[in-house]
């Protein structure tokens, strides 16, 4: 691209970009550790799949397309919740399910959505070059709002998933901590869509969760150091993107998927929690 890089800097959309994903990494980091500590990524992938049909909805009844697709995540989220109490399925049959049939469903529903032209590669694989004023304040206000429940809420998180049991004992409210923790994945994965895309989302919470594992020694240094690795991700990745013309949701997770392996399978890591 004949751009300096000063000149990338001052430019609108690019910064829109990187503040629309570096505020993304940073609630991703702490969430993206609780689905690893948890085992959590399909439950993820299951509302990221989602999220396709709520773009669909969306397009069909003329809503906020970010609007509507905040509430198919929470909706599937919590009918997610309420199913996996009932004993007669397996929840990893459960989340397969749910996860590939929302997906078609949407896809479907998308494809019959002929009065209106569905660039679908930008919601599979992420457009964040493309986050307007609009997107950037409901993927502010989502941080913001994810922000203050951990904030007010992480020790008792953490004796959730250390000991469910012990922490009810102890009188922490499992059920609804466990229900606003899906709240909060919901609300990240669906304004997520746009930076990563639906097949990539789980990615972005789960990849420098994993690398930051290799470095902390306690669960605040896993947040903070997944955080961290994920503003990496996205700041290399978008600059990358831009000047090799390659699409920025998968460069990346690329990106991250790199930090890993060189934090878990070289010198520079070291072992952790």
């Amino acid at each position: 691209m004949n751009i300096s890089f000063f000149d990338l800097l001052a430019a609108d959309f690019f910064q829109y970009a990187v503040l629309a994903g570096v505020s993304l990494a940073l609630i991703a980091g702490p969430l993206g550790s609780f689905v690893v500590w948890r085992r959590m990524s399909y439950f993820g992938d299951t509302l990221a799949h989602s999220a396709l049909l709520g773009i669909a909805i969306g397009l069909i009844s003329g809503a906020n397309p970010q609007l509507s697709i905040i509430i198919s995540c929470l909706l599937l989220g919590l009918l997610l919740t309420v199913l996996e109490r009932r004993p007669s399925l397996s929840s990893d049959t459960l989340l397969g399910i749910l996860a590939h049939s929302s997906l078609a469903l949407g896809v479907l529903v998308l494809s019959l959505t002929r009065s209106q032209r569905v660039n679908l590669e930008s919601y599979l694989f992420g457009e964040l070059l493309t986050v307007a004023a609009g997107d950037l304040i409901w993927i502010l206000l989502v941080v913001l709002i994810v922000v203050l429940l951990l904030w007010r809420f992480w020790n008792q998180l953490l004796s959730l998933t250390v000991h469910a049991e012990l922490a009810e004992i102890e009188g922490v409210a499992v059920q609804r901590l466990k229900l606003m923790l899906v709240i909060m994945l919901a609300m990240t994965v669906a304004v997520s869509m746009k930076i990563v895309g639906v097949l990539l989302i789980t990615s972005l919470l789960i990849i420098p969760a994993a690398a930051a594992r290799s470095l902390a020694r306690t669960p605040e240094q896993m947040a903070v150091y997944a955080s961290l690795l994920g503003v990496f991700s996205v700041c290399c990745g978008v600059i990358g993107a831009f000047y090799l013309d390659t699409p920025v949701g998968p460069s990346i997770v690329v990106v991250a998927a790199l930090l890993f392996f060189l934090l878990n399978f070289t010198p520079l890591g070291r072992r952790g929690i």
